[in-house]
């Protein structure tokens, strides 16, 4: 768990009433993410947690889709000056969609969640799912850090991002 204190995710939500505990969830899912690629490396990255109307307007802005999805992930990867830290870039979260998706997929929202930031994070460090060999491995990299959680590996195809 050493190596994993040194990555810094910076987490702003803007949603009413979040329920604290799964800040710190969020923070081990991105944490394990990180570990399963490279421990030597100081990484940090941004997560925003808003609501569909935010994310439908960051969608439509970045991706020229006007709907809301579940995540969406801006990659920067830079140093930042005068640190050893590797800047990774950014993550929104639709926390609505998120509690849709863990209702349709009978999972916890936790582990809907945790899902979406393992999500973002592999999007952060340069994988994709536009092909259907892309998706396999990212599927299969999801599923290994999921299972690493202790939670259930059933990803469907409700990720949008």
């Amino acid at each position: 768990m050493k190596d994993m204190e040194k990555n810094k995710i910076h987490i702003n939500c803007q949603i009413k009433n979040f329920d604290k505990t799964l800040v710190e969830m969020m923070k081990i899912a991105v944490k394990t993410t990180l570990a399963r690629f490279n421990e030597k490396e100081h990484y940090s990255l941004s997560i925003l947690i808003c609501d569909d109307d935010k994310i439908k307007t960051l969608n439509a802005t970045y991706r020229g889709i006007s709907s809301p999805t579940d995540v969406l992930s801006f990659p920067t990867y830079e140093r930042l000056p005068g640190t050893d830290e590797l800047y990774l870039g950014d993550i929104a979260i639709s926390f609505p969609t998120t509690i849709r998706q863990a209702r349709e997929n009978q999972h916890p929202v936790s582990q809907e969640l945790s899902l979406l930031c393992i999500h973002g994070v592999l999007h952060l460090l340069g994988y994709d799912h536009e092909t259907q060999e892309e998706e396999s491995k990212m599927w299969a990299l999801q599923n290994e850090i999921l299972t690493a959680l202790g939670m259930s590996t059933h990803v469907s195809g409700g990720l949008r991002a």
